[in-house]
């Protein structure tokens, strides 16, 4: 197999780091340093090369990594028997992952009630009696809208609602932090699900920004394709139809145009979390107004009529600037002496007025428009 550029460098970046950390274990200063000095040499020529390249965050740490351990040899402040060296081969499943489940019931999710359906349908009623679908069901499910609109809300819930284990990944974690371990990374992490559903468990993947891992590239390093194709391999595996299994592979994208095709094909289920309509502002008043002492002047239509075209994000923080308005006031009153106790005033109609005076949506009617046309492109709900 043909070895492109890219691979070619990472690789040779690979061999002098474990040639860097063998000479710094055994005391062989002068040819760590040397190593060391070669490895950021080659990184910085693969972010030279490929400047939009996602890892190159992650090649810079470890070339400053490198900077610093040469730093200490070249000093002499750190025996070399005992320091840890900067490059680390491997990282655990555990630095990968978020495996701890929040506690997000269903019912605190504020409308979207076509996302609600679609999952329903898709995860929650297959675990509950497989047996009712002869054909298989939908275990890829893309959610893409706007930032702050519940995407990663949704996920949680749904792992609450069926009980299953929750690992929440970081794209651009999995991707070649280490060199050359990418594809073991995304390998690992299917291994793991695929074990924790032998004891039993559904298992929820839930791939933040997925984008950053399949996404369109004008240019790719060797790590990013090999992580993408073991990837893609994986949900070939998850989404056989021969080998059902409650393994549900959830992506969350705020940029759905940016995805490859080749993965679109394989959400089965791609559901649009738009901006929080009438109802479901009405709804998220109820939900944070229950833990704040409003005044009866606070109008909720109002406030709800205000509010059209803000995400769910953008609502939480008007009222969370609200909250803030009042207690900054009650801080400064008398210069503070009374802060040790007494309690702040209630919030009133005009503190939410004043903040929205200040504060905009974070979306805008163009990128509004990006969603509505791609949902109408590639629509599966």
């Amino acid at each position: 197999m043909q070895v492109s550029a890219s691979q070619e460098l990472e690789q040779m970046a690979a061999r002098f780091a474990n040639e860097a950390v063998q000479f710094d274990k055994q005391g062989a200063k002068s040819n760590a340093v040397s190593r060391y000095e070669r490895t950021s040499e080659i990184l910085l020529k693969l972010c030279s090369l490929y400047p939009t390249a996602p890892q190159n965050r992650l090649y810079m740490q470890q070339v400053e990594n490198c900077k610093r351990r040469i730093k200490e040899l070249k000093d002499g402040n750190i025996p070399t028997d005992n320091a840890e060296t900067p490059i680390k081969r491997r990282a655990t499943l555990e630095q990968l992952i978020l495996t701890e489940k929040p506690e997000v019931k269903w019912n605190e999710i504020a409308n979207l009630r076509d996302a609600k359906k679609a999952i329903e349908e898709s995860i929650i009623y297959p675990v509950k009696r497989a047996d009712l679908f002869p054909l298989g069901w939908p275990r890829g499910i893309l959610f893409f809208g706007p930032p702050g609109c519940g995407k990663t809300l949704l996920a949680a819930a749904i792992a609450t609602e069926i009980d299953a284990v929750f690992y929440s990944v970081d794209a651009a974690s999995i991707m070649s932090k280490w060199l050359g371990e990418s594809e073991k990374n995304v390998s690992e992490l299917f291994n793991s699900a695929h074990k924790t559903t032998g004891d039993g468990h559904p298992v929820i993947i839930f791939i933040d920004e997925i984008d950053s891992l399949v996404g369109v590239r004008s240019e790719e390093v060797g790590g990013e394709v090999r992580a993408r194709n073991q990837f893609l391999k994986e949900m070939d595996s998850i989404l056989d139809k021969k080998n059902p299994t409650h393994i549900y592979i959830i992506g969350a994208t705020n940029k759905p145009w940016a995805l490859d095709e080749p993965f679109i094909r394989r959400f089965q289920k791609r559901i649009y979390v738009p901006l929080p309509g009438t109802e479901a502002r009405r709804e998220m008043f109820t939900i944070y107004a229950k833990n704040l002492r409003l005044a009866k002047d606070v109008d909720p239509n109002l406030v709800v009529e205000r509010t059209a075209g803000y995400s769910g994000s953008d609502f939480r923080d008007i009222f969370q600037g609200a909250q803030t308005r009042v207690v900054r006031e009650f801080f400064e009153k008398d210069g503070g002496a009374q802060t040790s106790h007494g309690q702040a005033r209630t919030i009133t109609m005009e503190d939410f007025l004043e903040i929205l005076k200040t504060r905009r949506p974070s979306v805008s009617h163009q990128i509004l428009g990006l969603y509505d046309r791609w949902f109408e492109t590639y629509k599966a709900l």
